[in-house]
């Protein structure tokens, strides 16, 4: 009986399934509140075409499509960078006024049809974008003031991952130039099939979690703060105290450091300073604490599941609500009402009180 030949799937088209299913998700999730997630979306839609391409271009050697390759290849970071800058800004201008962001991949793919040399275009762009990437993280996980709270730390290392994807996609293309000159492309399609489809993998999941913002903080990455706090900075931390336990802001699930400054008439930038300083963690740590000290108030006060506690304290994803109560408690929030209430109980009968913040 003979053989049938197996049919070749490029690895580069494995990742583009995974990547469109990944896009499903985010479709059926619907709006994320305050973050546009259509610039997610297009930024993975990218992402996913390009995989394609590559398949097709070093999987089958479909060598037409060399153009729109690069055209679109392009195009990510700058799609990137649009992504991110929202998370950056309360206002960030709209995709319609954002068309000069396309202009390079336009010359790119002019100059490609031209048969003109774009390797160097090519190669700055990506470096560009990437740096303008780390120049927004320079101020830490502060510096996105639209995104969520609780996920703002997972957004910003989203936000390095992507910018350092970037530069080592302008340094990768550095090596295929080396490549094609000194060994006559013997190894491009090993680097181009390798190396960017790890890093459009690594990317989709950066940009979906980016637009979520809704998984764990896990411990702060901060920039280093000025040693010495001013007295500024003491009247703005004692201020944003006053609102958080009389107006209880942190019970709102989409809040943010933009809306924080807001309500103080103050520039972000200066609220996360103060925090900062006065604090010595960061705003969306600073939130989370109240969330959590809430929520151990409430699990202690009544029998409320412990999902609707979550939601209660301002939390939307109960995987960071569990690990945010178990980096702040030390236990899980059904552990803690157990031994806590054994405590109640052993208390009542010796006539001790028993209080919440000594278990923090």
């Amino acid at each position: 009986m003979p053989v049938r030949p197996m049919i070749y799937i490029p690895l580069p088209f494995v990742v583009a399934l995974l990547l469109a299913i990944l896009l499903i998700r985010m479709v059926r999730q619907g709006d994320a509140g305050p973050v546009d997630r259509r610039r997610f979306l297009l930024l993975i839609a990218g992402y996913t075409l390009q995989s394609v391409l590559i398949g097709l271009r070093w999987g089958y050697g479909v060598t037409e499509l060399v153009v729109l390759q690069a055209t679109s290849a392009t195009l990510i970071p700058a799609l990137a960078w649009l992504a991110f800058q929202q998370l950056s800004r309360e206002n960030a201008p709209t995709l319609a006024r954002s068309w000069p962001h396309l202009l390079p991949a336009v010359l790119v793919g002019a100059f490609m049809a031209l048969r003109e040399p774009v390797d160097l275009a090519i190669i700055l762009t990506f470096l560009g974008y990437g740096g303008a990437l780390l120049w927004i993280a320079r101020h830490g996980p502060d510096a996105l003031v639209a995104s969520r709270l609780d996920g703002a730390l997972l957004s910003y290392r989203s936000l390095l991952i992507t910018a350092l994807a970037l530069i080592l996609s302008g340094l990768s293309d550095v090596v295929i130039s080396f490549d094609a000159l000194r060994y006559g492309g013997v190894h491009v399609g090993a680097i181009v099939a390798v190396g960017n489809v790890i890093a459009l993998l690594v990317l989709g999941g950066a940009a979906a979690i980016a637009s979520g913002s809704q998984l764990s903080e896990g411990a702060a990455l901060e920039a280093a703060p000025p040693p010495q706090p001013t007295d500024e900075d003491g009247a703005v931390a004692a201020t944003l105290d006053g609102l958080m336990q009389s107006r209880q802001l942190y019970r709102d699930p989409e809040l943010n450091l933009g809306r924080i400054a807001r309500k103080m008439n103050l520039p972000a930038r200066r609220v996360s300073i103060a925090v900062n300083r006065i604090k010595g963690m960061s705003v969306s740590q600073y939130v989370n604490d109240f969330r959590i000290r809430a929520a151990c108030e409430q699990l202690l006060a009544t029998p409320d599941p412990v999902t609707q506690v979550m939601f209660d304290s301002g939390f939307i994803s109960k995987s960071n609500f569990n690990r945010e109560f178990s980096r702040l408690t030390g236990t899980s929030p059904t552990e803690f009402r157990k031994s806590n209430a054994r405590l109640e109980n052993v208390s009542t009968m010796d006539g001790k009180a028993f209080s919440v913040t000594a278990t923090m």
